[in-house]
Order: structure tokens, then sequence, then C-alpha cells
């Protein structure tokens, strides 16, 4: 199984990239993983809410291939503990899903139409959090999850 992360917006504090790079080759050592950034969309101050998740979405669809599996890390997603975040991971593997693509939307969310195309939805907290903490955030709980679903020593219980 590949996974793809599609972000949009570059980062730009390095202390975050430096972090996410590392745990981005940790996570290397798992499995075939790609962090995908979609460029900033230019003159947003003149777009509507509605029309910047629009341009956001369809940029975000043009990543996805039909037969990738696309789940949304969405604030009204399904919450999951590290330990059950790893077992729905070795699900998806042991259904035979090629490629597992998340995606971080931009400031006001996803369109209508990347809702209807996700075959699911991740919260990672009730709190909110930067959409560059939350790479970090979301690669880490993909490293940590592979080294539960391994039975490594980086996750104590």
């Amino acid at each position: 199984m590949n996974i793809k992360l599609i972000a949009i917006g570059k980062t730009d504090n390095k202390a975050l990239q430096s972090l996410i790079d590392d745990y981005t080759k940790r996570l290397s050592f798992y499995i075939k993983f790609d962090l995908d950034i979609i460029p900033d969309i230019k003159n947003v101050k003149n777009l509507s809410e509605s029309q910047q998740k629009e341009k956001e979405g369809e940029l975000i669809l043009a990543k996805i291939t039909p037969t990738d599996q696309l789940i949304l890390l969405d604030e009204n997603g399904k919450n999951f503990s590290s330990v059950g975040f790893s077992e729905e991971l070795q699900k998806k593997m042991n259904s035979g899903v090629k490629t597992l693509v998340f995606v971080i939307g931009g400031p006001y969310g996803f369109s209508e139409t990347v809702y209807a195309k996700a075959q699911g939805k991740i919260s990672l907290s009730l709190m909110t959090f930067s959409h560059q903490m939350v790479r970090l955030f979301f690669i880490e709980q993909l490293y940590r999850g592979f080294t539960i679903v391994r039975n490594e020593p980086y996750h104590h219980q």
C-alpha cells in the first residue's frame, strides 16, 4: 500500500518543516509515503469562501486517481486513539487498498465535490490546529501507527 498526504500551501516555518521531514523519513522505513503540497491559490482576497473551496477542490481532485481511497482530515470526522488508528491502517492494508490518500484542506475546509468523492473522514482532535501543525501531527501519527502495527517500542501504553 502507498500513502499520500495532500495539503494546501507550503510550510514556511523551518522548525516545523524540519520535524515534518524527520517523520517523513522515519515513515519511509515502513511504507511508500508521499507528501504532495498544492501551492496556495493566488488572489484569494477576490474570492468568496465558497469559490476558494471550489478552486482548492479542483486542485485536490486532480491529484487523485479513480482507484485511490480518499480520506479527509476534517473536524467532523471519526476520532481514533493511536492504537485504533493503527488498527484502521492494518485493515486498509489487509483489504488491498493500493493508494490511501489523506487530505488536509484549506482554511475553509473542503468543497462539496471533494466531500462527495471521499470514502471517509478523520478528526485529529476537537481542538483547532494550524494547517502546518496538522501536517506534523498527522505524519507523526502515521509513523506511530506503523510502529504499533509492528509491535515496536515507540508507543507506550
